[in-house]
């Protein structure tokens, strides 16, 4: 049943409980999304109509009750041969646990849980509906301390500690009332009788009436006396136990008239004025009024006789006046013959008592193989019952409900009403299912095996996900501390591949080895890295990312290709050019500017500075085969010179070194109102033969090489 939606709406989470007729679940609704409590009728009882006709009894009975200390009813049905009601989800524990764990309990305690029973009892009566077995299984008590009351109308199988009518279960032998043993019609007053023996328990921790067989404790029920509750625990006020002294009358007339009767007698028992109330007393049951007076009867006719005699001895043939002569032997007759007439009756309820005493003996049956139903009802047939204990085992071999051991052997003989204890094989105990979250799945695996689990019954599926790492487990099936049989179970894992997607990063302009970390920390892997020479990026910087352009999606786990700079072409020349630069007269300030283009970009500027007198300006320049360089001299905003060293008077080392003698190119060229868009039509781009080689370990490679100092 575990992990089975029943009805396609009740998914079954553990068992919580069960006795001879259902197992009780918890499981989840989910329609309305909370957990609710399924009772399901066993399989061993499915087929018998009587079976099916109490259990569906249950539910009509509690449905028609709305109070807060009933278990509340919420849906009842039939799929296939599965029999259920589903109710009210009570967590917590029933008051028989809770009795064994710590009773005697704190006597407000005691009467705080008895008011509340008496309280959903009273609800009860008013519809109409006996609850007929109240008993400590049957109430529960929440986390919150609110008592609940279940089982209303139910019928358990038949077990020892029941007695039938008419073939109907109708209670629990040792919480019976006197007219329930005697096979009357129950009422009202029965279930207070009930609650009488509940509250005893509570308060002494144990019950008022025991026996070795469950007739012997009915006949106490009728005819014995029970050790008073403050004989037991003097700690019990007197108006707690005058509660149940009263309650627990053998006659149903001198017991609470009603529930709502008893319960006021609950609310103010605990009250000081009421504490040390006197004692209730109540008069002789009616048997003893009806014997006794004739008993006294007869002895003092007796007495009387004999003092007649006496006073008329001397008299014994004196003759009356109005009659004939008294005969003195007429009254010893009577008094003779009615000591006879009553020692005769004793001896005949006597010889009675001794019939009944005498219990002829039976044999024992095999019930050993059978279904529960089917002992139970063989050892009835043979005028045996069975223990109210029935041993619930799990063995291996044994089926859930079949009977696999009897403590009386078969074949013995015992006398009948013996009890006998039956062993039935339950359902496996079920272990928790581990939580596999977080987990790889080989971690999985182990754990799993450890359990019991079959290695080929553990199941695997990959899917991304953007918030668990990559090989981790994140869902399973079943799911966490459910409950399974390692041997039966089949455990399936999701297991993340990752996020779906990343946004590919840009890594143009970045060092290699920083882009190498930048790809791995998204998910993703380095390709090939190639080497390209560039004029424009550093050595050693990216140039270009394939196959993926920046904010670009990209799967996890893709490859990525980068190109990075392996610097200047091999045929690149660098070259260390000096031109003269003065002022327009010697001595007054004059702006001067230099500007040059070479292979690494057209209008580089090397000096932008103030100059009084003459001087010699270093520009370093990059040709390469297809790219020569230009220098261009500003002074006060107007062009006044333009050189131009060509690739291969450098490479020849012919390149002509200006001085302050050479004349200017083109002296007096107008203002150059924008010197950034290049050189001019003066043809200085023109190639020479001239050319020196720069040394290869030069400083300030790169655009803008080579600038003037305005403090040189």
């Amino acid at each position: 049943m575990i992990g089975h939606e029943l009805a396609g709406r009740y998914k079954i989470i553990e068992r919580i409980g069960g006795g001879g007729m259902a197992l009780v679940y918890k499981a989840q609704d989910i329609l309305l999304n909370r957990n609710v409590a399924i009772k399901v009728l066993r399989q061993q009882f499915v087929h018998d109509e009587e079976f099916i006709r109490r259990f569906r009894r249950e539910a009509q009975s509690a449905a028609s009750l709305s109070h807060s200390n009933v278990v509340s009813i919420y849906d009842v049905g039939q799929e296939e041969d599965v029999h259920y009601i589903v109710m009210e989800y009570i967590e917590g524990q029933n008051l028989n646990e809770i009795i064994k764990e710590r009773a005697p309990l704190q006597v407000e305690e005691a009467v705080r849980i008895a008011t509340q029973i008496c309280d959903a009892l009273g609800h009860a009566h008013h519809n109409q509906i006996i609850h007929r077995d109240i008993k400590p299984h049957n109430i529960l008590i929440g986390r919150n301390g609110r008592v609940k009351v279940t089982d209303f109308g139910i019928a358990r199988a038949v077990t020892s500690t029941t007695i039938t009518q008419t073939g109907s279960v109708v209670g629990s032998v040792h919480y019976f009332s006197p007219e329930h043993a005697k096979g009357v019609v129950t009422g009202e007053k029965s279930d207070l009788y009930s609650l009488g023996i509940v509250l005893y328990q509570m308060l002494t921790a144990r019950l008022p009436f025991l026996g070795e067989s469950p007739i012997s404790v009915a006949l106490k029920h009728l005819q014995e006396e029970f050790d008073e509750p403050r004989e037991v625990n003097p700690l019990i006020p007197q108006s707690v136990e005058n509660i149940i002294l009263k309650s627990m009358r053998k006659n149903p007339e001198e017991r609470y008239q009603s529930a709502e009767e008893m319960m006021d007698d609950l609310e103010t028992c605990l009250m000081p004025m009421r504490l040390n109330e006197p004692k209730m007393e109540f008069e002789d049951d009616a048997d003893s009024t009806l014997v006794m007076p004739a008993l006294k009867t007869m002895q003092r006719s007796s007495q009387h006789h004999h003092d007649q005699d006496d006073d008329s001895e001397d008299e014994e043939f004196e003759e009356k006046p109005t009659g004939k002569p008294k005969k003195k032997w007429v009254k010893p007759t009577i008094i003779i013959g009615s000591v006879l007439l009553f020692l005769g009756l004793m001896l005949g309820v006597v010889m009675y008592v001794n019939n009944m005493l005498e219990v002829p003996e039976v044999k024992v049956p095999q019930v050993v193989g059978m279904t529960e139903e089917e002992a139970i009802r063989e050892l009835e047939a043979q005028g045996l019952t069975v223990n109210e204990e029935v041993i619930r085992e799990y063995k291996p071999n044994v089926d859930e409900g079949i009977v696999f051991a009897q403590d009386k052997e078969a074949e013995t003989m015992l006398k009948k009403g013996s009890p006998v204890q039956l062993s039935v094989g339950d359902a496996k105990p079920l272990d928790k299912m581990p939580d596999l979250t977080g987990k790889t799945f080989q971690q999985a695996v182990e754990i799993l095996k450890s359990l019991g689990v079959k290695e080929t019954a553990i199941k695997q599926s990959s899917e991304n996900n953007d918030t668990v790492p990559a090989d981790q487990i994140f869902d399973q099936s079943p799911s966490a501390d459910s409950d399974i049989d390692p041997e039966q179970v089949e455990v399936r894992v999701t297991i993340s591949k990752g996020k779906q997607t990343v946004n590919m990063p840009s890594l143009i302009g970045m060092d290699k080895d920083k882009a190498v970390v930048t790809i791995e920390s998204f998910g993703l892997k380095v390709g090939a890295i190639k080497e390209k020479s560039s004029f424009e990026v550093k050595k050693g910087e990216v140039m270009e990312q394939w196959p993926y352009e920046p904010n670009e999606p990209v799967a996890p786990n893709s490859e990525i290709t980068l190109f990075v700079s392996s610097g200047y072409p091999s045929d690149a020349l660098e070259y260390n050019y000096s031109v003269p630069v003065s002022p327009s007269a010697e001595g007054q300030e004059s702006k001067i500017r230099v500007v040059f283009s070479d292979a690494l970009g057209d209008n580089q500027e090397a000096v932008n500075k103030t100059i009084t007198t003459s001087e010699m300006v270093p520009v370093k320049l990059l040709l390469a085969p297809d790219k020569h360089a230009t220098v261009m001299i500003f002074r006060d905003g107007r062009q006044v010179d333009t050189y131009s060293v060509s690739y291969t008077d450098v490479k020849n080392g012919t390149v002509p070194q200006p001085t302050f003698e050479q004349p200017p190119v083109e002296p007096d060229v107008p203002v150059d109102t924008n010197p950034d868009e290049g050189n001019g039509e003066d043809g200085s781009n023109e190639e020479d033969d001239a050319a020196y080689h720069w040394d290869n370990g030069s400083e300030g490679k790169g655009k803008g090489r080579g600038k003037g100092n305005d403090n040189d």
